[in-house]
């Protein structure tokens, strides 16, 4: 199960009925962030979501709408008495620019561990989740994440009796340890089917349309993309500081086939986004406005 909240969908400068963007999603005790712009923290604290236990925080890049709450963010986390290290993934420089935002939250009682993009597309593993980070193309660098969780296939009790395996292994190869049983090694394949389909998200904003965001968003159980604009007479300027049209999003989803898409991200000149709702869906039947707070659980298929 992967819980996820869009904890607010503005662009550029946060409004009083629309903070920025930023998505927080919770596994297995975890926490991972995506972006901490300004009043993050509020965010997090409106949701009923603790911060405490947030173990690593992603950053698309370095504009100060997906990056300037992280001061305040650090020095709450550490006025909590947290003291387990903090992991902090985003493009090359990421230490440099945090350590400098630290000027005013210089003393925390935990590490910060950096990990600096450099790469068109590089993976990770944290907890126990593969985070995918794939450039895009924004005015500096900048990424898209994607946040997958694996699902391993059923496990055959058939084979693993043929296999004379007694039942206290079972378990070990179920978690995909290899087991050593009378002189032989066992390994999970032995008596796992094939992997199952697991869960996607994927999260894209302040970048043009690319075809590696079609690559990389596909089949994503959700696809949360930036829709900065929803004006017709918008697309000019869209291209212009290298953002995105609400319709441009709905075409990568359409191309991607995702489950569903969510917009946010969006300009504060645009201050009833789900006028544009209907017309986008026309695109792709399965978008719609994000707001702030939206959540959703997502759970594995039968």
């Amino acid at each position: 199960m992967l819980d996820i909240c869009l904890l607010g969908t503005g662009g550029m400068l946060p409004l009083p009925y629309r903070a920025l963007t930023s998505l927080m999603l919770r596994y297995n005790g975890s926490h991972i962030l995506i972006d901490c712009g300004e009043g993050t923290q509020n965010q997090i604290r409106l949701k009923g979501w603790s911060f405490k236990p947030l173990d690593v925080i992603c950053i698309t890049h370095f504009h100060a709408d997906h990056i300037s709450g992280l001061p305040g963010l650090l020095l709450t986390m550490g006025n909590a008495e947290r003291t387990e290290p903090l992991t902090m993934i985003g493009p090359k420089g990421l230490a440099r620019v945090v350590n400098s935002l630290r000027v005013i939250a210089p003393e925390l009682p935990f590490d910060i561990k950096f990990i600096e993009l450099e790469n068109e597309f590089e993976e990770l593993n944290v907890c126990g989740l593969r985070l995918q980070a794939f450039r895009v193309n924004h005015r500096v660098a900048c990424y898209g994440y994607n946040v997958v969780l694996d699902r391993a296939g059923k496990f055959d009790a058939g084979k693993a009796k043929d296999l004379g395996l007694p039942v206290q292994y079972w378990s070990l190869l179920q978690k995909g340890e290899d087991v050593t049983y009378e002189g032989s090694v066992y390994t999970s394949d032995m008596v796992m089917g094939e992997a199952r389909k697991g869960l996607k998200v994927t999260y894209c904003t302040d970048t043009r349309p690319t075809e590696s965001i079609v690559t990389n968003a596909k089949d994503a159980d959700i696809f949360i993309c930036e829709g900065m604009y929803g004006e017709e007479d918008k697309l000019d300027k869209a291209k212009e500081h290298k953002h995105m049209t609400m319709f441009e999003a709905a075409e990568l989803a359409k191309k991607a086939e995702v489950k569903e898409m969510w917009l946010t991200h969006y300009s504060p000149a645009t201050s009833r986004p789900f006028d544009y709702e209907k017309n986008v869906q026309e695109i792709f039947s399965k978008a719609r406005m994000g707001k702030d707070l939206m959540t959703r659980e997502l759970k594995f298929e039968d």
